[in-house]
């Protein structure tokens, strides 16, 4: 019989399907049983023309942002393709996994904020304050859409930057089928949600019996910002995590799953 603090306990892992795994295999570590579940579709960018450009001129901009791991795994490829990464570019990411993603390519130095994990953390640090980034052309590689703080902060303080999309994100191919059958068989002890627009997804595929299951499932957010959108959502069992799958598999181990 499996042991560990999870033993028992199926856990739904909802990251797109290339960065399930880490997590997937930390769960079943401790005893669980992971089921993958993706909630978000990655795909490259429609038009590639944008991130061919900004290849084509990396040794303009003294600064590239990675907004996420799919960042990294989506434009290294193509700018790399053009040549060698310029010794004058910093690197800078969001959160500790796209710095691994970035590490896995050979590229180092880079910047992350000490604790918090987003955009409004990276800002605060002093090689993103006014005085440094002013008249500097910064490349942000992010997918589509998403939220425009960090590129309008920038601006604000004076740089020049480059949003560029070389990612896109579609909502799960498949329906909520699979997750109702578990809930329906007493075999979905929790899920785990990086991200609101996946939270969105989950909510829309779901019909009315799937909402009152996920109400009285325990769903596992490694962000404040998600935990605060699954409660304006409507979900009341929201568990707040400490970032990456490192935080969240904390989170898992700690709860007290008999209350």
């Amino acid at each position: 019989m499996t042991s560990g603090p999870l033993a028992g306990k199926t856990v739904v892992v909802t990251r797109p399907r290339a960065q399930a795994v880490p997590l997937a295999e930390a769960i079943a570590m401790a005893g669980g049983q992971p089921l993958l579940f993706p909630l978000l579709e990655i795909s490259p960018a429609a038009d590639p023309a944008e991130l061919q450009q900004a290849a084509a001129r990396l040794a303009d901009y003294s600064l590239a942002i990675f907004i996420s791991p799919n960042a990294v795994d989506y434009a290294l490829p193509v700018l790399l393709a053009a040549g060698p990464w310029p010794a004058t570019l910093r690197p800078a990411a969001v959160g500790p996994g796209t710095v691994k993603a970035l590490a896995a390519h050979g590229i180092g130095n880079c910047l992350l904020p000490p604790e918090r994990f987003d955009s409004e953390a990276l800002l605060e640090l002093p090689e993103l304050a006014a005085a440094r980034v002013a008249g500097r052309r910064i490349a942000i590689l992010r997918g589509d859409g998403g939220r425009e703080l960090l590129a309008d902060t920038l601006r604000q303080r004076g740089a020049v930057v480059d949003c560029i999309t070389c990612y896109q994100r579609s909502g799960p191919a498949a329906d909520g089928a699979a997750l109702l059958a578990a809930w329906r068989e007493g075999r979905l002890n929790a899920l785990t949600v990086s991200s609101s627009e996946a939270l969105r997804y989950l909510l829309d595929m779901l019909n009315a019996e799937g909402r009152a299951c996920l109400q009285q499932t325990p769903v596992f957010v490694p962000h404040a910002r998600i935990a605060a959108n699954a409660r304006a959502l409507g979900l009341n069992k929201i568990i707040l995590t400490d970032a990456a799958d490192a935080g969240i598999i904390a989170g898992l181990v700690a709860y007290n799953w008999s209350a």
